[in-house]
């Protein structure tokens, strides 16, 4: 198994941070929010529908989120038609004599089958969910609408008019928000996302860059092709890659992640890193216990994409960077836990001034002793 487990870990390292983040979510069968800036959320969106196709050869929707969508918007933004046909879906087939004329007053029995169809029969509703979930601008939706990505989430099912609809596995919701939006996710919805990213435009989008780079070679060789021509054309067949990770890699991940062993002194600083956040001057909330669960699972999962069957103290510190920047709440001055014991609001708000979440984070990393 050790080979495989290389083998994996080769894969691994060619992955971009949005390629890395969203295995994570599909080995931990959890989701994710991507921050990004607000011009560069559409380039990421399409990023993120490349990384699905040719990364995991899996189905991806998009749902544009705003402040007009209603929960009827988001429910049929997530579905997607079947291509083939359903059986009620389908029309009958006409035989060659359905075309030709009767001259007997009575119908034939062809006639009488189709003259006895009260109506056209209502198909049954085919559609379905896509594998890859991106809800651009999540943030900025009506409550009831999040509710529903809650639902969704939490349910793994949605409702329309006509039908339940299940969700897929693998099943992966992607909240797509901008960094300059003021709006923020419920409470709930916010510490049900596994993990979060910010991308930032040096970071690059490696796969858009790449089909931007066919797309032209493509242009190149139809205008020589409108010039020069050749006796023999030859016919381009276009296949579609091979993923990256197939549907085996990602099961052999999960099983690989399950078998994870952890010490007691690594178990303990894990906690540790939990508590020393929950008493930090600065956090008003936001150290939940399906935080400290997430957290768990994550160091996991680190382990078999760094070639380990244990879990390390620098996983617990990566995987802390991950799962409590879109969690924590910093407090204000006024509300500071050293104001009941009668300190000075002006020492307190100079002492907060300027504080931001990666400094809690940061700060309580290099105060919580590591284990040897």
């Amino acid at each position: 198994m050790d080979h495989v487990s290389d083998r994996l870990a080769e894969k691994v390292q060619a992955l971009s941070d949005i390629e890395l983040a969203a295995l994570l979510c599909l080995v931990a069968d959890q989701h994710c929010i991507i921050e990004t800036e607000k011009d560069l959320i559409n380039e990421v969106e399409q990023e993120l529908r490349l990384v699905c196709s040719n990364v995991f050869a899996l189905s991806c929707s998009v749902v544009d989120c705003s402040e007009t969508t209603s929960s009827e918007d988001f429910g049929n933004g997530l579905l997607l038609r079947e291509d083939s046909g359903s059986y009620f879906t389908s029309q009958p087939e006409k035989s060659k004599n359905d075309y030709l004329p009767s001259h007997s007053g009575s119908p034939r029995p062809s006639d009488k089958r189709f003259v006895r169809s009260p109506g056209p029969f209502s198909p049954i509703d085919s559609r379905r969910i896509a594998n890859v979930v991106i809800a651009k601008n999540l943030n900025e939706t009506h409550q009831q609408v999040q509710i529903q990505a809650l639902e969704l989430i939490r349910g793994r099912r949605i409702f329309s008019r006509t039908a339940v609809h299940a969700t897929p596995k693998p099943f992966l919701f992607v909240a797509l928000t901008s960094s300059e939006s003021k709006a923020r996710l419920t409470p709930h919805l916010n510490d049900q996302f596994f993990i979060s990213h910010r991308h930032h435009p040096d970071d690059g989008l490696p796969n858009l860059e790449e089909s931007h780079n066919q797309a032209q070679i493509s242009d190149d060789e139809a205008s020589i092709s409108s010039v020069i021509r050749t006796s023999t054309p030859a016919m381009h067949v276009s296949k579609a890659p091979a993923p990256i990770f197939r549907r085996e890699d990602i099961e052999t991940l999960i099983t690989l992640t399950a078998a994870v062993r952890m010490s007691p002194e690594v178990r303990a600083y894990l906690h540790n890193i939990v508590v020393f956040m929950r008493l930090h001057r600065a956090v008003a909330g936001g150290i939940s216990a399906i935080a400290t669960r997430h957290f768990s699972t994550l160091v996991r999962a680190l382990a078999p994409l760094h070639s380990l069957s244990y879990v390390s103290p620098s996983l617990v510190a990566l995987a802390a960077r991950k799962i409590y920047p879109h969690r924590i709440r910093l407090t204000t001055p006024e509300n500071e836990r050293s104001m009941q014991w009668g300190s000075s609001i002006e020492a307190v708000r100079t002492v907060l001034d300027g504080v931001t979440v990666d400094d809690v984070i940061e700060e309580v990393l290099q105060t919580v002793e590591v284990p040897l």
